[in-house]
C-alpha cells in the first residue's frame, strides 16, 4: 500500500483527536503503517468509532514483542507487561508454565521469549481467542481455565499466570465508553465481587503447582486482600501484593508451600 499524502494523514489526525484519541499522531502513523487491504480512510473511521487500534491495525506491541490481535479478541495491556516479566523471571529455564486463559497468547508469547527453554502452554475456552493465540505461536489447549491441561502436568508446573476476569459485574459500566462497545464482555466481567474466575484459579492451581511453584494473577483495588485468605487456606505462603508505578494494587504472587 501507498502512504497516505500529507493532507489526508492531517485530517486523520484531526478526526482521532475529535473522536478523543489523546495520541492522535501516533496512532495515524500506525494506521498508515496497517496493510490489511482496506483504505486508510476506512482504518480511521473504524477508529474513529472506539474501535480498539489493535483490532483495526491487526497487531499491538506487549514487552517489546509484535503480537496478532484478532477481531473480538481482549487486547493485552501495558499494565500487565510487569506481571508477565515477573512470571519469566521466576520461571526455571528448562520449566513449566501456564498462561491460563491466555486469550492473545501474550502472557504465553513473554514466557517463551524470554525462557525458549521452557514448556509453555496456554488454555482459552473462547475460541476466536484460542485461533489468535495459536497465530501468535502458543501452543493452546482449548477449555476451561485447567480442565484440558495434561494430566502428567499435575504437580509439575513452575509457574501459572494469568490476566482473567476481574471486574466486578456492578462496575462494568465504569469502564470507558469504547471498551464497553466493543471488547469481549467475558473477558473482563468477574462476577459479582470480580473475583469468580480468580478464586477458582486459585482453589484448583495446588493441583498443578509443585512445592515451591509461583502463581501470579493481575487484580485490583482491595482484591489482593479478600485473597490473601484464600490463598493461605489453598496452601500458598509468601504472599504479595503487585503494586503499579501509581502504587496501586495490580495483581498477586504467591509460592506454593508443601502437600
Amino acid at each position: 500500500m501507498s502512504r497516505p499524502s500529507p493532507d489526508a494523514l492531517a485530517e486523520a489526525v484531526r478526526r482521532l483527536r475529535s473522536a478523543g484519541c489523546v495520541a492522535a499522531e501516533e496512532e495515524v502513523e500506525e494506521l498508515a503503517a496497517a496493510d490489511d487491504g482496506a483504505s486508510f480512510l476506512a482504518l480511521v473511521d473504524r477508529r474513529c468509532v472506539g474501535e480498539p487500534l489493535a483490532w483495526v491495525t491487526g497487531v499491538t506491541t506487549f514487552c517489546g514483542l509484535s503480537l496478532f490481535v484478532d477481531q473480538g479478541v481482549y487486547v493485552p495491556r501495558w499494565q500487565s507487561e510487569p506481571l508477565a516479566e515477573q512470571a519469566a523471571h521466576l520461571l526455571p529455564p528448562e520449566g513449566r508454565a501456564i498462561d491460563v486463559g491466555t486469550g492473545s497468547g501474550a502472557l504465553a508469547r513473554v514466557l517463551a521469549e524470554r525462557r525458549p527453554g521452557a514448556s509453555i502452554l496456554g488454555t482459552e475456552l473462547d475460541p476466536v481467542a484460542t485461533r489468535c493465540a495459536v497465530r501468535n505461536g502458543v501452543e493452546v489447549v482449548a477449555g476451561d481455565l485447567f480442565e484440558q491441561v495434561p494430566v502428567s502436568w499435575q504437580r509439575q508446573v513452575d509457574v501459572i499466570v494469568g490476566v482473567l476476569p476481574y471486574v466486578p459485574t456492578d462496575q462494568m459500566s465504569f469502564l470507558p465508553r469504547d471498551v464497553q462497545d466493543f471488547e469481549p464482555r467475558d473477558a473482563l466481567d468477574g462476577g459479582t465481587d470480580g473475583l469468580h474466575f480468580v478464586g477458582r484459579a486459585i482453589e484448583e492451581s495446588p493441583q498443578w503447582l509443585r512445592p515451591g511453584g509461583h502463581l501470579l494473577l493481575e487484580v485490583g483495588g482491595d482484591q489482593p486482600d479478600l485473597l490473601i485468605p484464600r490463598l493461605r487456606s489453598a496452601g500458598f505462603v509468601t504472599i504479595t501484593t503487585l503494586m503499579d508505578e501509581e502504587n496501586d494494587p495490580r495483581g498477586i504472587a504467591a509460592t506454593m508451600g508443601d502437600l
